[in-house]
């Protein structure tokens, strides 16, 4: 990696395992957007590929469309914070490190949605938060934001991919690939699953999508299963201000009020977008040369913590925050820190709502395949690293489907992040939550 260069880098990916039986086949407050402009990075593979339709005449730039895309990336941002909820009343006990990855989850459900019907598709809808918005718009919506967050300035590269892995021997029902190529811009390829090398192809499209950062996702194929789906995301970016090196030392970071490890800690001074109240100090670190992604951290204050925090980490109040920050002078320590993070999201996914898609005698896919099936799995799994010169990061959601047998401003501020705290890294164009996280142990 070259040091001259902060780099970034995550990666947002859908695994979707189908079998079939037997032989049955807000930007609302930005008034503009980033110019769509198709993706280049998909790669080339044999095998009975077909490639990304274009879709110029279909997804269009236009206000209404913007529109849509931003009531689409509200609802996404809901469903992250109402996932992130669940996760903190499942580990209540014990509490510890959570990432996430928002836009992942929600592009995977978005692209199986359409494999579903009746009340199937109904609850997903639901828990999605797409009910409001007209079906028609839904998939177009979804094929606008990956455009937009595919555009970039020259320091952030930020991209997003998808793919099916076809069994030679199942058909996949026309809408669903037409949605699938048209709107997600998917790569469609049919192979041979009783081959033992379909794994390693795989596998290798995945990590090239993510310049190696997730190097393998499947772990087996079998000729039973019918489809992989996937969904591959990639970031590089720089910060807009990087951390000097030598200005980084060991602190403590205290994990409870009586107890702390040494941590390598970074600093720098500077004009950030702020905001403090009794609860918490908040902060944007910007990326890239045009600075329109941004890392936020929130910091409880000594007299609080990270479990009130979280009680009061909303939708709602996370629109209200970013709206109070304003542009401040002050110093900024933040560790320097690694997160790996691995969670099952079915019971999570079904406490919200949507349970008919795990049930055998209750889940309708009849949109994607005359196959019985029915969702078996749901795992996330991600990692991050900051450090002086970025921000890298990756993030892997794999769904299987088997057979169905304020402070005043311009005041200087000192915010010194040594205790457990909130982060997330946002595309403010789109105003997309890329990831969050609570940082309880810096590594």
């Amino acid at each position: 990696m070259n040091r001259n260069t902060i780099l970034g880098t995550f990666g947002m990916l859908l695994l979707l395992i189908l079998a079939g039986i037997a032989s049955q086949e807000e930007a609302g407050s930005n008034n503009s957007m980033r110019k769509s402009k198709p993706s280049h990075f998909l790669s080339s593979i044999q095998h009975k590929v077909t490639t990304p339709k274009l879709i110029a005449s279909s997804i269009t730039t236009d206000t209404t469309t913007d529109t849509k895309m931003s009531q689409l990336v509200s609802v996404n941002n809901r469903l992250g914070f109402d996932l992130f909820q669940q996760l903190q009343t499942q580990q209540s006990s014990q509490p510890k490190n959570i990432f996430i990855s928002p836009n992942s989850i929600a592009i995977a459900l978005g692209m199986i949605r359409n494999g579903t019907s009746g009340s199937t598709l109904a609850e997903i809808n639901t828990v999605l938060g797409l009910d409001p918005l007209a079906t028609e718009n839904v998939d177009r919506s979804y094929g606008k934001l990956i455009e937009t967050l595919n555009t970039a300035d020259g320091d952030v590269k930020l991209a997003i991919a998808n793919s099916l892995w076809v069994n030679q021997n199942i058909v996949l029902k026309e809408p669903f690939i037409s949605s699938a190529q048209d709107f997600y811009q998917a790569q469609v390829s049919n192979l041979d699953f009783a081959d033992n090398s379909v794994k390693q192809t795989i596998n290798q499209w995945v990590a090239t999508q993510t310049a190696n950062k997730i190097p393998e996702i499947v772990d087996a194929v079998s000729p039973e299963d019918a489809l992989y789906l996937i969904n591959a995301g990639y970031f590089k970016g720089s910060w807009t201000n990087k951390f000097e090196v030598d200005a980084t030392t060991p602190q403590p970071f205290y994990l409870e009020p009586d107890q702390s490890k040494s941590v390598e800690m970074m600093s720098q001074n500077g004009d950030y977008r702020y905001y403090a109240n009794e609860q918490f100090q908040a902060i944007r670190l910007p990326y890239g040369k045009n600075a329109e992604l941004g890392m936020y951290i929130f910091l409880p204050q000594a007299s609080s913590d990270l479990e009130q925090f979280n009680q009061e980490l909303t939708i709602a109040n996370w629109r209200e925050w970013l709206s109070q920050m304003r542009s401040q002078p002050g110093n900024i320590s933040l560790p320097k820190f690694k997160l790996e993070y691995d969670i099952e999201l079915k019971d999570i996914l079904a406490s919200l709502g949507m349970s008919r898609v795990f049930n055998p005698a209750q889940a309708d896919f009849s949109a994607l395949t005359d196959s019985a099936v029915a969702i078996d799995t749901v795992k996330h799994k991600t990692a991050i690293e900051v450090n002086e010169e970025g921000t890298e990061a990756a993030g892997v959601t794999s769904i299987g489907v088997r057979i169905t047998s304020a402070m005043p401003e311009n005041q200087p501020f000192q915010m010194s992040v040594n205790r457990p705290f909130f982060f997330a890294i946002r595309d403010d164009i789109t105003e997309t939550i890329l990831f969050m996280g609570n940082v309880r142990d810096p590594d």
